[in-house]
């Protein structure tokens, strides 16, 4: 299983000190190489949940296990550890470095693993995703499209369990949002990686055959409440 989340509570506490809980997931799961959507509108907890998923922040409870290991548990050094390791993520702003060329961002993906840089893999991940002619370039002498493509290809680096995709045709025009789309999905199953992406549009939703809805199983309480395990 390459995501098993369960009872994952997360809070946040409010400026008057009320509780507002974001987070109330009984169970969700993506098998080994899946491909799913979720779709949820701003505002209703998808950013939060992605970054509960990388270990980028943590749950009040519950246990979110990436390829088997909960990483709910581990201490903050080696949970970013972990997730270099087995988590890409492709944001909806690139966050591509600008001082680097294409082909130095996707080496810098490989360099927070402990594993050192593959320079043959980063080329071909980079020719895998259309850029084989780009290498050299900085993000700011590419095209909105293709610093998306970089964005894949770093993602990809390290060759991981799970890849999340943060609403990943946002900033791409209509006429690109398929092509990114069927670029993401293709390379996901090219490397054997479970994909997970978030979006609020129904039209990108319809190109997945497993169709998540997240207020249909995150399900938190009002705000004001406190939530049953969360941490003061």
């Amino acid at each position: 299983m390459a995501l098993e989340l369960r009872h994952v509570i997360k809070t946040y506490r409010e400026p008057g000190g009320r509780v507002f809980e974001v987070l109330s997931i009984e169970a969700f799961r993506v098998g080994d190489a899946e491909q799913v959507v979720l779709v949820g509108e701003s505002g209703g907890g998808k950013t939060t949940l992605l970054n509960v998923i990388a270990g980028i922040s943590t749950p009040d409870s519950g246990t979110v296990e990436v390829a088997g290991t909960d990483i709910a548990k581990l201490s903050e050094h080696v949970r970013d550890r972990f997730r270099a390791q087995h988590i890409g993520f492709v944001f909806q702003t690139f966050n591509l470095l600008p001082a680097f060329t294409a082909l130095e961002n996707v080496l810098l993906g490989m360099s927070f693993t402990g594993r050192g840089s593959d320079r043959r893999r980063a080329r071909d991940l980079l020719d895998m995703v259309g850029l084989s002619h780009r290498l050299s370039h900085r993000p700011a002498q590419l095209s909105v499209g293709e610093q998306q493509r970089v964005a894949v290809a770093r993602a990809l680096a390290n060759q991981p369990t799970l890849l999340l995709a943060d609403e990943p045709t946002a900033n791409v025009d209509l006429a690109n949002q398929e092509n990114i789309l069927k670029l993401i999905r293709d390379a996901c199953s090219r490397e054997h990686v479970a994909l997970l992406l978030v979006t609020h549009s129904r039209d990108v939703a319809a190109q997945f055959e497993r169709v998540e809805t997240l207020c249909e199983f995150n399900r938190p309480k009002a705000s004001g409440q406190q939530a049953v395990g969360s941490r003061q």
